[in-house]
């Protein structure tokens, strides 16, 4: 008997999947792959149920004969394994990012015979309610909250791009990629202060207040899934950072990040040609342990940001404020430079690493941008966070075409 394969990357089963099956069983012995979490996170699915319930679901469905997993999103390692007649899917992905994939298999099936069949893409009201109803669970607050400690454990390093507004929230959800045989995406979301503050014609001075920072995260949850990385500033004073800390965490926002610099925010990338105040290793601990004693989960992260290479007090300096940091509650640590040459900040990954395995690490190569997230991964990052790009970039496309018209 003749195998057919299919892939599912569904938490629940509908028409579609349903038909697939059916056909399927016309060519042979039906073998469902489960493709995997972490392969599911750079297909721009993210799993509401483990990967083991998946695989439960799908050997439950009549029809099937056997489940595998599937971990590689161009099917490499499932050919070698089940050595399909057939690889069966929906006609949706003879078009878009997805025919690099759908390329990929037949080039290999090819070669023994074996042949790649279309099924027409099941589209109806019952699907469509499904399809959203998945989409509203992943965006609710308790979802989404949780979800940026979830892809620090699936994935080698979590990428997170600015978003302002709505609009740029679902350039960032939607963004989805072919690169050199593979589907990329991004994982998370940067409310940046200095975007939000350009977004409104103001200085980025902490001048925007909360109230009004918390309305574009409102904007941005309301039509996008992704976990949110806030850009906390200096947190403030401590007293008003515990109720930031919980209004965050109600609203389903992953984590905050606080620099330790005290007075009137600066922008980092002045450096010390603008006078800027460091906060003491104890009040900037203190801040951080209130913060931690404010929430109520254990999902939400506080992550510290430290200033001191900027500032150019030094790599141990740096170091120590890591590990009080750490010690206070950080979950997180983010260094931050604004050289070019990302050597200090990987001697920095190295050396705090070699102290401490498994707190993140968090940087932003705005200035240090010719280093590769698979190096830096290899340095012991975990957050890679491209802080202001669309607004970089979407500024003179604006004023260029006003200039034009």
């Amino acid at each position: 008997m003749k195998t057919a394969y299919t892939c599912f990357c569904t938490d629940v089963i509908h028409d579609g999947h349903l038909n697939i099956i059916n056909e399927s069983r016309k060519l042979g012995r039906v073998v469902v792959g489960a493709l995997s979490d972490k392969a599911l996170i750079r297909f721009n699915k993210f799993p509401t149920i483990s990967q083991e319930e998946r695989i439960k679901l799908y050997r439950s469905l009549e029809g099937v004969d056997e489940v595998v997993i599937q971990d590689d999103m161009m099917y490499d390692d499932v050919i070698t394994l089940v050595h399909p007649d057939y690889v069966v899917h929906g006609d949706n992905w003879k078009e878009g990012p997805e025919k690099a994939i759908r390329d990929h298999v037949e080039q290999i099936i090819k070669t023994y015979g074996g042949e790649v069949v279309d099924i027409p893409y099941t589209y109806n009201e019952k699907v469509k309610k499904i399809d959203l109803q998945l989409r509203e669970k992943l965006a609710m607050p308790e979802y989404r909250r949780k979800r940026l400690r979830q892809l620090l454990e699936m994935t080698p390093i979590v990428k997170a791009m600015e978003a302002h507004s709505g609009l740029t929230g679902l350039i960032v959800e939607k963004t989805v990629v072919e690169h050199e045989g593979k589907l990329d995406q991004f994982d998370a979301m940067w409310i940046s202060s200095l975007c939000d503050s350009t977004a409104k014609g103001k200085p980025d001075i902490e001048l925007v207040d909360m109230t009004s920072r918390f309305r574009t995260i409102d904007d941005i949850t309301e039509v996008t899934t992704k976990p949110i990385i806030f850009d906390g500033d200096t947190g403030g004073l401590t007293e008003h950072f515990v109720y930031t800390v919980r209004s965050l965490e109600k609203m389903g926002v992953s984590a905050v990040i606080i620099e330790d610099k005290t007075g009137l925010k600066k922008n980092s990338l002045f450096g010390t040609e603008v006078e800027q105040t460091q906060a003491s290793i104890e009040d900037f601990s203190a801040k951080i342990a209130a913060g931690k004693k404010a929430q109520l989960t254990d999902d939400f992260m506080i992550i510290a940001r430290i200033e001191s290479l900027i500032l150019e007090r030094g790599m141990e300096d740096a170091l120590e404020r890591a590990r009080a940091f750490v010690k206070a509650g950080a979950d997180g640590i983010m260094i931050h430079s604004r050289k070019k040459d990302p050597a200090e900040i990987l001697e920095f990954c190295d050396k705090f690493r070699s102290e401490d395995p498994k707190t993140p690490i968090v940087v932003v190569p705005s200035s240090f941008n010719t280093i590769t997230e698979s190096e830096l991964a290899d340095h012991g990052v975990n957050i890679v966070i491209y802080a202001n790009q669309l607004t970089r970039s979407a500024f003179p496309a604006m004023q260029k075409t006003a200039e034009d018209i």
